[in-house]
Formats: C-alpha cells, structure tokens, sequence
C-alpha cells in the first residue's frame, strides 16, 4: 500500500495517505452528520451535526494512526527499520523492513497498537462519562471511545493480518518454533474469518437491506485476500531460505548519463543483451533512476533521436531500494508492491544489481516447479 499524499514524519517515521483514504473519510463523515449524530443530539442544527461528523472523523484517523505508531515504535525498539505508515481504504498500516527478530519481538509488537487503541477508547469514554461537557462535545467523545473500543475487539480476532492473527502467530512460532507453519495456521484462520463476514455480511443486506452489511463483506474480503497473501508470503519465505539479494540479482546492470539518447541505448546496450532495468547516473555517477524495458518500448523509432534517458527514467525516489546483503524474501516483497516489479540494488551509493520479481521467480520453479513463488501485492 503506497502514499498517494506524504504528510511528514512523526517520531522519526514517515506518514502519508492513500488516495482510498478519501472515499472512506467521506463515507464516515456523510454517516455521523446525516444519521447518528442527528439520532444523538436532534436538538443541534445541521450545521452543527457537519461540525460534529468532521471533528470525529479526524480524530477517529488521528487514533488509528496512533495505533499504527504504537506499532512502529515499539518495533524501532526492537531493531526493525521502519518504511512509514500509511492510512488507506482500511484504516492504516505500518509497514517494516526485514523479517522479525524473533516470535517475542513479533509479539511485543502486535500487542503494542491494540494498547494504544484501548487507552484511547477509555481515555475517551471516561471523558465523556465523567467530565461536564456541552453536549456535542460529549457524542463525539462517546462515539469516539465506542469506536476505538469495537475495532479492538475487531482488530484481537485470531486472524492473520490482523493484530490478533499476528499475536497468534509469534505464541505458535514461539512453542513450536516453527514460523511458517505458523503463519499457515494464522492466515487460515484469517480466511476462515474472511468467509465468515462476507456470508454474514450479505445476509444482514439480503434479509435486513441493511447497507451496514455489505461493508461488513467488503472487509471480509480484504480479510480473505490479505490472508492468502500472508500465506503465500509464508510460502515464499520458506522456499527462498537463507538466499540473499546479490544470490538472485542480475548483478552489473549497464549504467548511463541522464542526456543518453534513446538511439544510443538501443544500439549499443539494449540490442546486444537484455537486462531487467537501465541505471541512469548522474554526473557523480550517483544512480538517479531506472529505466525499464517498458519504458523504452512505449518511445516510436522515430523519437529514438529526441529522447534521452532521463526523460524515461523511474527517479531513485520511486524506486524500492535494496542492498545485496538483504534477504531475498524481503527485497522481493518490496519490490512486488510496485508496478514495475523491480529493485535497484545499491552498496555504498553504487549500483551494482538489479533485482527483478519474473526472474526470481523462473529461478525459484526451476528449484520447485509445484509451488506458487511470487510475491502478492
């Protein structure tokens, strides 16, 4: 899941939201001001309700990404990189670079955002229990802890990718010291849950004509697609083993200056052999960016002379970043959540590879030929 919108970083880790963020902040804003605030305080105006659903719907994001911070600060503490945290379609996510320390570590935290939303649903609720509000600012407050208390509850369900299924998943590894089979017992039970809240979900609308339920199925399907693909993940971590970037790389990737024509690269690299990507470099021989094969193919023969690399080029800050030391399984997860399907591989500023998903995935079936390899997005 990719920023569409950078907001900056907070506590040293950076923040952005996804262009989905959108539909569901609406949605959450047009449901307070036109339903339950209305059902909770008919005496305010509309105007006030708006004002109501607006503030609570910020602060609702504002708790989930607490949440996700509480993840990602206790997972810094235990020596994870952090890429950023993301709020999306489902609320938000922190996304951790390499493989965790061990099943206590993963444990830690799983258990640390669900720590963080129980504060906040209590915080919130003591607050509007106990102290003299006016009366807007004690349903935001109460709806607020009910909220933050309800997706808890839904967040602890034993089921991968939840906190819950990942909670699961370090106690198993932990007793048996197993991960991927752990990791299979946990996305199933995610995908048990998974068809669970889509029947149910479909039920409630066809026999209720309830709108709630047809939400409810839309999360069991992310549910049910986001645990196959932890098990697959699973899959994929087992069958790579202890292979490195640098193991599965097409290493030397030839390199250039940004002003290198179309023509030029065609002729005197890309016709005598093929390669996955083309580093750009800039007059340091810093690498600037990549460019792919598609890229050159979407250029007709006749521009070929007005071209130049550059123009083409993926910058180095769109680009997933890899080292050759770096385990196979995690450099190729990165690199499949982008629609190139590609890393740059980089050791002490330079270029020295290229690491691409199709092609270490036509090594892995030449090794295991009936299994399912590839990194899911």
């Amino acid at each position: 899941m990719n920023d569409s919108i950078t907001l900056g970083r907070i506590a040293g880790v950076p923040v952005g939201i996804n262009w989905t963020w959108l539909l569901v902040f609406g949605l959450i804003t047009w449901s307070l001001a036109a339903q339950i605030f209305p059902e909770t305080n008919p005496e305010l105006a509309t105007g006030a309700h708006i004002a109501m659903a607006v503030i609570a719907t910020l602060l609702f994001f504002a708790s989930l990404l607490a949440h996700e911070l509480g993840h990602a600060v206790q997972a810094k503490r235990d020596g994870m990189v952090i890429e950023g945290i993301t709020l999306w379609l489902f609320g938000g996510v922190a996304k951790f670079r390499g493989a965790f320390p061990s099943a206590w570590a993963e444990l830690r935290i799983a258990l640390a955002g669900p720590a963080v939303s129980a504060l906040l649903g209590a915080g919130f609720l003591a607050l509007a229990w106990l102290a003299p509000l006016p009366a807007a600012v004690e349903a935001v407050a109460w709806w607020l802890g009910s909220i933050n208390v309800t997706l808890l509850l839904f967040n602890l369900l034993p089921a991968l990718p939840l906190d819950g299924g990942r909670v699961l998943r370090s106690l198993l590894w932990g007793i048996r010291g197993d991960f991927a089979w752990a990791t299979r017992i946990a996305a199933t039970a995610g995908r048990g849950f998974g068809i669970l809240l889509i029947g149910g979900g479909l039920a409630m609308f066809a026999l209720w004509g309830a709108f709630g339920g047809v939400w409810l199925a839309v999360i069991g399907w992310f549910l049910l697609q986001a645990a196959g693909a932890e098990a697959r993940a699973g899959r994929t971590d087992a069958r790579l083993g202890g292979l490195r970037v640098r193991d599965l790389m097409d290493p030397h990737p030839p390199a250039m200056p940004a002003d290198t024509g179309v023509g030029r690269l065609m002729d005197a690299v890309v016709w005598p052999e093929r390669h996955r990507g083309y580093v750009v470099l800039d007059p340091s021989g810093a690498p600037v960016g990549l460019v792919t094969p598609a890229a050159l193919r979407a250029v007709p023969r006749e521009r070929w002379p007005l071209v130049s690399v550059g123009e083409l080029m993926t910058p180095a800050a769109d680009l997933v970043l890899a080292h050759p030391d770096e385990r196979a399984a995690d450099g190729l997860r990165r690199a499949a959540a982008r629609d190139e399907d590609l890393a740059l591989v980089v050791e002490d500023g330079r270029p020295v590879g290229v690491l691409s998903v199709s092609d270490a995935v036509r090594v892995l079936d030449t090794l295991h030929p009936d299994q399912d390899a590839r990194p899911r997005r």
